[in-house]
């Protein structure tokens, strides 16, 4: 297991496992140096200076991450992390068959941080690991590439974000409508008076998730590196119908719906509106289709209002797919002289009248978003990232607000220079969480 302080035990090391082509068993051995990939997956040479090198933590999101930084020109994806050594090898065997070329395999991201020749990290490990493996990388002189949201609870959001202006790194947030072309297109016609002054947002996400039913303790399974999956958070005991997915539901490691995909449809409601921290923040919700062993809202709707006479408001429904306007996510934005509404990846413009006058449609990727990051990394300036990590804390912060509306049944107000929580000591108890003794980030 990794120490807090990033110490081996003789028990980790044991256990500690490479995978790569026949015969190679080190990180130095697989890839002789900084010269290795001289070639991009793409077939696009790249220069001793040009290669970005990163490691991928996290292998359920992160296997197409990796996928994806591998077909990027100049990239090499050194190393795969991953608590499940199934997952972890079946990733492996996967990214190999991509690129033809060697991955070194590791449960432990310490492994990524210790290499001097690693540029970057990317975290899309669950959200409990998500500020604190980048914060970490941050200080280890790495830039972090972190899935939405990109923390666990307030706190660690505001402690990322300073880690990040300390070291000087580039620390981008999974939210990748941020780079859609159609996307940015749309936000620049709201920013420049294309429908008026914009003062109401509407967000949605619906979908069709299924019960967890009621887990039982367990032996945990023999390929599971339960610690360190556990890492920054207290210590609970495995049960039956936690991983790899319903921690999501589980206040200890997740955020609900609400952290899971309403941060996407948040964070365009927030862009086009031109907002940073709310005023006044109300919740109304519940658990109203499965009565299992789910902490959070499968039935939620948020109301976020800011200074300057705007609002949004976000729907979640995980039970039932018929969302606002009948689709499944979206986003409408409200103007004195017309309206919006954002598809996954396209716009449509409509009038006063609400009848269609514009649209354009996109395509689903993560590409764009990631040639931003990488194109940053290499110059090492945050300022070209699309969603820079202030930016990313401040829609993952309208989530984390939400939810703790929802959670303490209080009318939140709050601070608009900063979103913090006034005059209400219970919801402010949620404010930070609780860490493992060792494991609570630093600056």
């Amino acid at each position: 297991m990794l120490h807090p302080e990033g110490k081996r035990t003789a028990e980790f090391v044991s256990r500690r496992k490479f995978v790569t082509t026949a015969g190679v068993t080190s990180a130095a051995a697989a890839f002789g140096g900084r010269t290795f990939a001289a070639e991009s997956a793409a077939g696009i040479a790249a220069t001793e200076q040009e290669q970005v090198i990163i490691g991928v933590m996290g292998l359920s999101r992160g296997l197409s991450l990796a996928k994806t930084f591998a077909e990027t020109p100049g990239v090499a994806v050194r190393y795969l992390c991953e608590a499940d050594e199934h997952r972890l090898m079946t990733a492996a065997r996967a990214l190999q068959s991509l690129t033809g070329q060697p991955v070194v395999t590791t449960d432990d991201f310490q492994d990524i941080l210790d290499d001097p020749e690693v540029d970057a990290l990317v975290c899309a490990a669950p959200n409990h690991w998500h500020a604190p493996a980048a914060i970490r990388a941050c200080q280890a002189g790495k830039h972090c590439y972190v899935e939405k949201p990109c923390s666990h609870n307030p706190w660690e959001g505001e402690v990322l974000v300073a880690a990040a202006r300390r070291h000087g790194r580039c620390v981008q947030m999974g939210n990748q409508r941020r780079s859609a072309a159609p996307i940015m297109e749309a936000i620049r016609m709201l920013h420049e008076g294309r429908i008026g002054r914009v003062y109401y947002s509407r967000s949605w996400i619906a979908g069709l998730r299924g019960p967890i039913g009621r887990g039982i303790p367990a032996s945990v399974p023999p390929h599971v590196n339960y610690e360190i999956w556990q890492g920054p958070a207290p210590r609970r005991p495995f049960t039956t119908n936690r991983l790899h997915y319903n921690w999501h539901w589980v206040w200890h490691y997740g955020n609900g719906e609400l952290g899971n995909n309403g941060v996407h449809s948040i964070d365009l409601s927030r862009w086009g509106l031109q907002v940073d921290y709310p005023i006044r923040v109300v919740s109304s919700g519940g658990r109203y289709r499965f009565h299992d062993d789910q902490e959070t809202a499968d039935t939620h709707v948020v109301s976020f209002e800011f200074e300057g006479d705007r609002q949004c408001i976000w729907e979640g429904i995980s039970c039932n797919r018929l969302g606002m306007d009948g689709s499944s996510f979206g986003v409408s934005f409200h103007g004195e002289e017309g309206s919006m509404k954002l598809d996954s990846w396209g716009y449509t413009l409509f009038n006063q009248q609400g009848r269609e006058t514009e649209r354009k449609t996109g395509s689903p990727s993560d590409q764009a978003h990631i040639a931003n990051f990488i194109e940053a990394v290499r110059s090492e300036d945050p300022s070209i990232l699309n969603s820079e990590i202030e930016e990313g804390h401040k829609s993952t912060l309208l989530c984390h607000l939400g939810n703790i509306a929802h959670r303490t049944g209080s009318v939140l107000t709050c601070n608009p220079a900063n979103g913090h929580i006034v005059d209400d000591q219970a919801a402010m108890g949620y404010w930070k969480r609780e860490y493992e003794p060792g494991w609570e980030p630093t600056l």
